[in-house]
């Protein structure tokens, strides 16, 4: 480490107030009750939990992050992987549970080694395995003796899971599958566990039963030897190198060359392969294999309020902190302005800040209704399948039950993840200069955050399947057939009345945004299909209107979700009315600068007059920043985010940045500990540490 600095700079203090100060006078200009905020948020066990679980992981030298910003690629996964074993090891010392493990994970927040193993390794061989697969996989696999991953995407293949290029050829002389890379672009790629830690991996792979191709099956194949850990026979498999984020994890690359396994090692909850007759038998119902992904996209819903939460909690408290220029309207002020007060951060900066709250309760929306699904799929009895069709709307005949579930998370997925990943550039920006730096905390945890935009389905391509479910629930409310959901219910209201019109007061009554919101869906849906029904317009024609419809849709969700948390009969019950009303305003902000930015659309629908959306713009949006302004520390204060989590100067909540940004430059960085030979005349190039 480098040497201490001398007395006379330890002495100098920042300029002007001091940022302890500043943020001290914010929290005093708001009596919005954080801790009641924050328990309505997340509740009394799960704060009590993270508080606990904080504790040990502070005392415990594995964890220490001093050093984050500063190691290099394989530093930094040596180090990941060292927290990782310490977790397991802790986790399993003091029989942590789900929540209390995950807890500690997030406290962390670094992608982990055993990340996938934790995650879709484990949620893959439980929900698709059987209870014999479950004993002679799943009990292993919990105990860290298999530590395996899930290997989908290809080097030539990522959201196309139909064209997956690996094979799985079944083998009825000897009851084996045989596992075959044909191509080089059949690689797998991307998988996260996989480059150096994996020892097993559920492979998904085109299985081929005489010849006759039945599409991508889950199959679990040994990859590594459980002693030695080096790549069994016939397998070729590494790290594939450094990324613009996510260093700590070592997303890895496989191939096969003719790899046999046995029978048992197809995954056979939903379908499989009879080794008596060699026929294949089919799964009651096509979307319950892909179960697993839809879990991860509703994970990833739910995770997104925090994600931007923890850019626009840093990005608030530094700009109330933060100075700069003066305000020559404002009224007997001295001194640089805080940054804060300008209505062109505010309009940034706060408008994430509702949209945090907004993605938040609708994450807990998606999870509950990915758990109804699944209560309902596992009570199910086994029906007779069809086959999949090959029109470009039917995702699957007979997916009812699970049709609304995969829509809604396709389409959350894709707007909740974009949100939160461009909101965290704009936070980052918001903060000048210091936002660049690593030490803010936001441009690292930007990068590790920005695949969320492309894996488990590409943003862009997820609307698709959005657009299908649309479409179809369409087609039935033109058939007359009776709404059975939220869906065919306000596009049975909209077909109903769109020739009368619509008449919302989107100025003073929350429940008339909501509907303006989903007469705006159901608009852009008929119009779609119009398109592609009555101008036989090519599904590739439509692309670019199915991708704004299902933003659309997903929008409504987001506004339907936020307003029906605010009007559940226990948030009246858990919060003051004061507390309530400030909510309000944030929804309000949220719905309406969406509307705002939307504008043509919900003109073109006739959800909105020009007038209604000139006041939202001009009026309505503005007067809801200045409201909200007071209480902005307040608000993000209650996320409720330790510092050790944040590892941030800029988002201290005790505002000692300017100290903590010096202290981490000075006196953390290995750098400042490396002399140098400076001069090109001598013959020394590479620098030795002395």
């Amino acid at each position: 480490m480098p040497p201490p600095p001398p007395e006379w700079v330890k002495k100098l203090t920042p300029s002007g107030p001091q940022g302890s100060e500043l943020l001290k006078q914010e929290r005093g200009r708001s009596n919005l009750p954080v801790e009641e905020l924050s328990t309505f948020l997340f509740g009394n066990e799960a704060r009590e939990r993270k508080q606990r679980i904080l504790k040990v992981l502070e005392s415990d030298e594995a964890f220490d992050k001093s050093q984050n910003y500063f190691a290099g690629r394989v530093d930094r996964f040596e180090t990941a992987l060292a927290r990782a074993k310490r977790l397991a090891q802790i986790s399993a010392k003091n029989n942590w549970s789900y929540d209390e493990h995950y807890t500690a994970v997030d406290l962390i927040s670094e992608p982990g080694p055993y990340g996938l193993h934790d995650s879709m390794f484990l949620k893959t061989l439980q929900e698709q395995g059987t209870p014999e697969q479950h004993k002679l996989f799943l009990e292993k696999a919990r105990k860290y003796e298999y530590i395996g991953c899930y290997a989908q995407t290809e080097l030539g293949h990522g959201s196309n899971v139909r064209g997956l290029e690996t094979v799985a050829v079944w083998d009825p002389s000897d009851k084996t599958f045989v596992i075959h890379s044909p191509h080089l672009t059949a690689s797998k790629w991307w998988i996260g566990s996989l480059g150096r830690t994996a020892n097993h991996a559920v492979v998904m792979a085109q299985l081929i039963i005489n010849g006759k191709p039945y599409g991508p099956h889950p199959f679990v194949v040994q990859i590594r030897d459980l002693k030695t850990h080096q790549p069994l026979e016939n397998i070729y498999v590494g790290d594939i190198g450094p990324k613009f984020g996510y260093n700590t994890m070592d997303n890895g690359f496989l191939l096969f060359n003719k790899v046999k396994i046995p029978h048992r090692n197809m995954l056979a909850r939903f379908s499989g392969v009879d080794p008596n007759t060699n026929k294949y038998i089919q799964p009651s119902r096509a979307t319950l294999v892909y179960g697993t992904l839809t879990f991860i996209r509703s994970s990833i819903v739910m995770q997104a309020g925090g994600v931007l939460a923890r850019g626009v909690t840093i990005a608030v408290r530094y700009c109330a902190i933060r100075r700069q220029f003066q305000d020559r309207d404002a009224k007997d002020q001295r001194g640089e302005t805080p940054v804060l007060n300008y209505r062109m951060v505010q309009v940034r900066l706060l408008t994430l800040l509702a949209a945090t709250y907004a993605l938040h309760f609708t994450g807990k929306a998606m999870m509950e209704l990915y758990q109804e699904n699944q209560k309902a799929v596992n009570k199910e009895k086994t029906e007779e399948s069809n086959p999949r069709g090959a029109g470009p709307e039917e995702t699957s005949p007979g997916s009812d039950l699970v049709a609304d579930l995969h829509a809604t998370s396709c389409g959350l997925k894709s707007l909740a993840s974009s949100t939160a990943a461009e909101g965290l550039e704009v936070c980052r920006r918001a903060c000048g200069g210091h936002g660049y730096s690593s030490f803010s905390g936001i441009g690292p945890w930007y990068a590790d955050y920005l695949p969320t935009t492309t894996w488990e389905g590409d943003n862009y391509m997820l609307t698709q399947q959005v657009a299908r479910y649309l479409l179809k629930a369409a087609r039935s409310v033109l058939n007359g057939e009776r709404p059975t959901n939220d869906t065919t219910r306000i596009l049975t209201n909209f077909h109903t009345k769109r020739d009368i019109g619509a008449a919302f007061d989107i100025g003073s009554k929350d429940e008339d945004i909501v509907a303006a919101f989903a007469w705006r869906t159901s608009y852009l849906t008929f119009e779609a299909l119009r398109h592609r029904d009555v101008e036989k317009k090519s599904w590739n024609e439509l692309l670019v209107d199915f991708y704004r419809l299902s933003r659309a849709h997903s929008q409504y969700l987001v506004v339907k979700n936020f307003y029906a948390t605010l009007s559940a009969g226990n948030t009246r019950a858990e919060l003051s009315n004061e507390t309530t009303a400030l909510l309000h305003k944030l929804f309000r902000l949220y719905a309406l600068h969406t509307l705002e930015s939307e504008a043509s659309e919900f003109f073109t629908s006739g959800a909105c007059t020009v007038k209604q959306i000139q006041l939202t713009r001009a009026t309505a949006v503005m007067r809801l920043l200045e409201e909200i302004r007071p209480h902005a520390v307040r608000l993000v204060d209650a996320w409720d985010f330790p510092d050790w989590q944040l590892d941030s100067s800029l988002g201290r909540y005790d505002g000692k940045v300017y100290e903590d940004m010096f202290y981490r430059a000075s006196q953390l960085n290995p750098l400042n500990d490396v002399t140098i030979n400076p001069f090109p005349n001598d013959k020394t190039l590479f620098q030795s540490k002395l």
